[in-house]
């Protein structure tokens, strides 16, 4: 579940305001429970707990379902309806510099190797045939806007915006991303490496491939079981190191990609073959997920 700073995530973070239904949230994260088992774990009256309980229900963090196990008949069973928050503070960047961005568009892809569960969607339909790899090489798969696979590559060439006078302070790419599981499954672990210009610049593990709640942005006739939305990820690069979203990947520096040799810069996204979490990539672009946009890569610069 992905959430902003509005309005829209009042309800959730008035839920998430109080150690007792913190508590409530630890125990089933546990194991599912009644309300009697979590009245006794957790020490409260059950007229107490039934108020933090509905505070729960109501923000959608806690499900509640009927069992007939029990032998005086069926009983109330709450288990947790998220696995994740992630709470999207506005991003800009403040900097004395200027900067160029290119907009890639998901099927305008330079190579690419995948293997199924693989696939290609516009916003009107699948493109070829799921879990064929040579849907990667139809003319329609220029309009891509979701494209998923579980092993291998997709690489992107990306003109090189800057000239001989602008010096790159920074590079920063932008990207919905989640793992490839069939259907889905919002706890699948995938560690997805990045590669500029041949080099290794890091790996980051995707929590899973996400389905609780549907893309603000996902088409209505993409079925809601499958995957809904990504994470939004930055990954930037400067003179110092590469991180993502604020946390180091490794001591890649921009001087290292040699942005000057060449007119392009080739980016490609992809599954090691001896990934720890083999669990596959999926990646939104414009008219999919929860944000409107396709991948971006922009050059902060100085003259």
């Amino acid at each position: 579940m992905e959430l902003y700073l509005d309005d829209a995530g009042l309800t959730i973070y008035k839920a998430l305001a109080s150690e007792t239904r913190l508590d409530i949230l630890n125990h089933l994260a546990s194991a599912p429970a009644t309300s009697s088992e979590l009245a006794h774990a957790l020490g409260l009256s059950k007229a107490i707990l039934s108020r933090h309980i509905k505070i729960l229900e109501d923000a959608r963090l806690i499900h509640k379902s009927l069992t007939f196990e029990s032998p005086d008949g069926r009983k109330k069973v709450y288990t947790l309806k998220v696995d994740q928050i992630q709470i999207h503070f506005p991003q800009k960047i403040y900097l004395p510099f200027k900067k160029k961005t290119s907009e890639i568009r998901l099927g305008f892809f330079s190579d690419f190797a995948v293997t199924p569960t693989c696939g290609l969607a516009s916003t009107q339909s699948i493109i070829g045939d799921v879990d064929d790899p040579r849907s990667f090489v139809l003319n329609e798969r220029i309009e891509a806007s979701l494209l998923w696979f579980s092993e291998g590559y997709i690489e992107y060439k990306i003109p090189n915006l800057l000239n001989e006078t602008e010096k790159p302070e920074l590079m920063d790419l932008s990207l919905e991303l989640s793992s490839e599981f069939p259907v889905s499954n919002n706890n699948w672990p995938s560690d997805i490496t990045f590669f500029i210009n041949d080099i290794d610049v890091g790996t980051w593990t995707c929590p899973g491939n996400f389905s609780d709640v549907r893309g603000k942005f996902t088409p209505s006739w993409w079925d809601s079981s499958y995957s809904q939305y990504g994470l939004l990820k930055h990954l930037r690069i400067n003179d110092k190191d590469c991180g993502i979203d604020g946390h180091k990947l490794s001591d890649i520096r921009l001087d290292d990609l040699h942005l000057a040799d060449s007119p392009f810069i080739r980016l490609k996204i992809g599954i090691k073959k001896d990934a720890e979490n083999s669990g596959g990539l999926t990646i939104f672009g414009a008219g999919f997920g929860n944000h409107d946009q396709n991948i971006l890569l922009s050059l902060y610069y100085s003259q």
